[in-house]
């Protein structure tokens, strides 16, 4: 999980709560000094048991350049409430959550971190990249997840008595309920709230605390954990494990600028499967020296500015593009 070096909100972040016709997502938000937003806005999407605490270094630096930037928690996540049955959690259903959440706050720019790529994703081909400045996959993938990070989560899902069955949701064969069909009764929501604050306090707590994360930060990622929607935390793991590759879907939209950012020492997907992405996109692409999987908190200040660059790149190429077509 991305790991926040400070919860210290800087001086023009505030919380608040983004009201939609999907509902209310819990945010941060951040605006220019000058209170004067002069370039489009932008909204940041968190990974897999992440949330918009995960952006709090980049922020204000984003904000810098005339630029209102909201941070959520997706539905289910810490603290947006939960979506109340199983098709709430479907890939389509969170992308259109982000669609209502960058309707209701003007957003253009997109940025998915992690998970919040592949839903990200999922939001751009719903509305075949119209009323989108640019989209950025950070520390994403092109499809499901593999290799040791994928192995951890198959595990964590057994520890949650949700992957044992051949027809439970975490296989990656069957990664919705409605297909189900399990040798056994999939865990209640109860039995899985108890399982994962078991699992915090086990495991996730003290590996936390042997990697010297500071006190109030284990506090935080303790708080958030156990903050998850249950049913959430286990179907979005699903959908991970079985997403499918959707990159050629998304190459189609060539007129909408993409940039694939991450880090060199990326753990979850590859750096070679990132690089690949980027290339079959067109994308720009942008390798992090020394960061891992959460480059907005492993290098904030080099992501910060690789965002602002491309954006105002890409409002720029509108921007000719218009005069172009003025003139013709």
């Amino acid at each position: 999980m991305s790991t926040p070096t400070s919860l210290e909100l800087p001086d023009r972040v505030r919380r608040t709560t983004i009201r939609t016709a999907r509902g209310a997502f819990a945010a941060l938000e951040a605006a220019p000094a000058s209170g004067v937003c002069e370039r489009d806005a932008a909204l940041l999407v968190p990974g897999y048991t992440g949330s918009k605490e995960d952006f709090l270094a980049i922020l204000d630096l984003l904000a810098d350049d005339s630029r209102h930037v909201v941070a959520i928690d997706m539905r289910g996540q810490f603290e947006t409430a939960g979506a109340g049955e199983p098709g709430g959690y479907a890939a389509a259903a969170l992308g259109a959550d982000i669609l209502a959440v960058m309707h209701a706050t003007g957003a253009r720019h997109l940025v998915g971190h992690s998970y919040g790529g592949l839903i990200g994703r999922e939001a751009v081909l719903a509305a075949a990249g119209a009323e989108f400045a640019s989209f950025t996959l950070m520390s994403s993938g092109p499809g499901a997840l593999t290799g040791p990070r994928a192995r951890d989560l198959r595990a964590m899902l057994a520890a949650l008595g949700a992957g044992d069955g051949p027809g439970d949701v975490g296989r990656p064969g069957n990664p919705t309920p409605d297909s189900a069909a399990p040798d056994k009764a999939a865990p209640d929501t109860a039995e899985l709230r108890a399982g994962i604050a078991e699992l915090w306090r086990s495991h996730l707590e003290p590996q936390a605390v042997a990697a010297g994360v500071p006190g109030d930060i284990v506090a935080f990622l303790g708080r958030r954990m156990r903050g998850n929607d249950p049913d959430g935390l286990v179907l979005m793991a699903a959908h991970m494990l079985a997403a499918p590759d959707r990159t050629a879907e998304l190459a189609r939209l060539d007129q909408l600028p993409m940039l694939v950012i991450y880090g060199e020492n990326d753990n979850s997907w590859s750096p070679a499967a990132q690089e690949n992405m980027a290339r079959r996109l067109g994308a720009r692409r942008l390798c992090i020296p020394a960061a891992a999987h959460s480059p907005a908190v492993e290098a904030p200040a080099t992501t910060a500015s690789a965002l602002t660059q491309f954006w105002d790149a890409a409002e720029a190429t509108r921007t000719d593009s218009a005069a172009v077509s003025g003139t013709a």
